[in-house]
C-alpha cells in the first residue's frame, strides 16, 4: 500500500516516568482492530505498517511543556511489537530481552535515547542543551509491519529523572494486506 494521505493515519500513546524512581515504565496500545494475521478463503491477512514514529519528552502530562532545564535523567525508549507489558508505572515491572528497545531485537520497531539538559552526556555533547538520538526507525520505503495484537512504549532509565516526565509517541501507519508468504515470515519473525 502506498504511503499517501488516503491510507496513512496516526495512533498516539504516552507514558509518565515517575521522578526519582528507578526502573522501567511502559504503555500498551492494542492493535487488534487493525490487524488480522489469518488468511480466510480468498481474503488476505492484514498487518499494520508503521512508517514513521515521532516522540517528545515533556514535564507536563499534556505534553505541552518542555523538560525542565535542571533535568539530569537519561532514558532509552522505544516501541516494541507484541511486548504485552501493559500500562506499568515506573519500577513495577522488568522487561526481558525480547521486550526491550534494541537494534538487535527483531520485535523493536523504533528506538531512541534521551539525555536531560543537565545529564553528563548532554553537557559533554551539547553544552547547555539536551541531547537525543534515534538509533532504530522504520521508513516510508521500508515500514515495520506489525502482525501482533499490541505494541508497547518501553522506557528504561539510565539515570533517574529529576522531575516527572511524560513521553508521548505518534505513529504514522496504515493497514496493509499481506500475501501468505509475507504473512508467514512476519509471524515467524514476531514470535517471542
Amino acid at each position: 500500500m502506498a504511503y499517501d494521505i488516503k491510507n496513512v493515519f496516526f495512533l498516539d500513546m504516552q507514558a509518565t516516568i515517575d521522578s526519582g524512581t528507578a526502573g522501567m515504565t511502559s504503555a500498551q496500545l492494542e492493535l487488534s482492530a487493525y490487524i488480522d494475521p489469518i488468511s480466510r478463503n480468498r481474503a488476505k491477512g492484514t498487518g499494520l505498517a508503521i512508517y514513521k514514529v515521532h516522540y517528545d519528552v515533556s514535564s507536563s502530562i499534556t505534553g505541552g511543556e518542555p523538560m525542565i532545564a535542571a533535568e539530569a535523567g537519561i532514558i532509552r525508549g522505544g516501541i516494541v511489537a507484541g511486548a504485552g507489558l501493559g500500562n506499568s508505572a515506573t519500577g513495577v515491572k522488568t522487561a526481558d530481552r525480547a521486550q526491550q528497545p534494541s537494534a538487535s531485537n527483531a520485535l523493536a520497531v523504533y528506538g531512541f535515547d534521551y539525555y536531560g539538559p543537565k545529564s553528563t552526556i548532554a553537557n559533554a555533547s551539547t553544552p547547555g542543551g539536551m541531547f537525543r538520538t534515534t538509533f532504530l526507525e522504520p521508513s516510508k520505503e521500508v515500514p515495520y509491519v506489525v502482525v501482533r495484537d499490541n505494541v508497547c512504549l518501553v522506557l528504561e532509565q539510565g539515570a533517574n529523572m529529576t522531575a516527572n516526565a511524560t513521553v508521548s509517541i505518534r505513529l504514522e501507519c496504515a493497514q496493509v494486506t499481506l500475501d501468505q508468504a509475507t504473512l508467514n515470515q512476519l509471524l515467524r519473525t514476531q514470535t517471542v
